[in-house]
């Protein structure tokens, strides 16, 4: 998941109500699945190499948009797009595939949802942005899911090492939801993503070329890998900068309710992961105190 704070426009009549909620439910599906892939694909690849093929491909698909855009991408324009695209998808990205390859898909995408909290958070430490009661509230029972999640066993081995690597990475997304709309704004939004993932992408490939694996890599980790970066990097923030030049920042980011929800049960249809009772508790926690930092937000 990419942050939400990109480019709004003022958005057309919906051509119906139905689209909204198809759309956003169809990335939800789409950024669920994700995590299920990159438990499929990480023990294969490891997660270095693993990564990078997410970032080339995702840039390789948005490419486009950065082309039509180029004018406008200065080139004092680089170093910031460089930053964001490590804070923002090469260091994330490694921390959700390192964690991938020690714990359930669904722990992932629960601490995930943890970055529209951090977003606010890193505003309110770094930008005196004003954080309100309802989302301190939140804030407070996001990390109580946290902890929660974090004291979960699955198989009798401890998770937690695989939660902090999750969380971590959602504070980074704050950070680069933060830069973003400070940094760039008035950028064509899928220019922006193009543009970061292909900075992140340059800056990971020696680190991928130095760990790629000897060993051969089966036939389903391929396939995961390439729909990582085609279906949920690429095509998925496409429609992302749909939804958001349509509906706007504020109702597109509720995808992020949907997101684990949809990786839990991928992950237990498909890879029969279990669903314990520690992330059933963090998952309400935590997407309940996003519920309610968004509706302070929306107020």
């Amino acid at each position: 998941m990419s942050s939400p704070a990109l480019t709004r426009t003022t958005s057309p009549v919906l051509p119906g109500t139905w689209l909204t909620p198809l759309e956003l439910g169809l990335l939800g599906a789409i950024w669920g699945a994700s995590f299920m892939f990159m438990r499929i694909a990480a023990k294969d690849f490891g997660a270095l190499p693993l990564v990078e093929m997410r970032l080339a491909l995702g840039a390789l698909v948005l490419m486009p948009f950065l082309w039509r855009a180029r004018k406008a991408f200065t080139p004092k324009l680089w170093p910031k797009l460089a930053l964001i695209g490590a804070l923002n998808s090469a260091v994330p990205f490694a921390l959700f595939a390192w964690a991938a390859q020690r714990a359930p898909a669904g722990i992932g995408a629960i601490t995930n949802s943890m970055a529209v909290l951090f977003t606010a958070l890193v505003a309110f430490l770094f930008y005196g942005e004003r954080i309100g009661a309802r989302r301190s509230v939140g804030l407070l029972a996001g990390f109580v899911g946290v902890v929660v999640l974090a004291s979960d066993k699955v198989a009798g081995a401890s998770i937690g090492w695989a939660v902090a690597a999750g969380t971590t990475a959602a504070f980074l997304y704050g950070i680069g939801a933060n830069m973003v709309r400070r940094h760039l704004t008035g950028l064509p939004a899928g220019a922006v993503a193009s543009a970061t993932l292909s900075c992140a992408a340059l800056m990971m490939l020696p680190f991928a070329v130095a760990t790629w694996p000897s060993h051969p890599i089966p036939a389903v980790s391929w396939l995961s890998a390439g729909a990582l970066g085609v279906v949920c990097s690429g095509l998925a923030y496409a429609l992302y900068y749909r939804l958001i030049q349509r509906i706007g920042a504020a109702r597109a980011v509720t995808v992020t309710y949907v997101v684990p929800l949809f990786a839990v049960a991928w992950a237990w249809l498909l890879l029969n992961e279990p669903l314990t009772l520690p992330m059933l508790l963090a998952g309400a926690l935590i997407l309940g105190s996003v519920a309610l930092s968004q509706r302070e937000r929306g107020g």
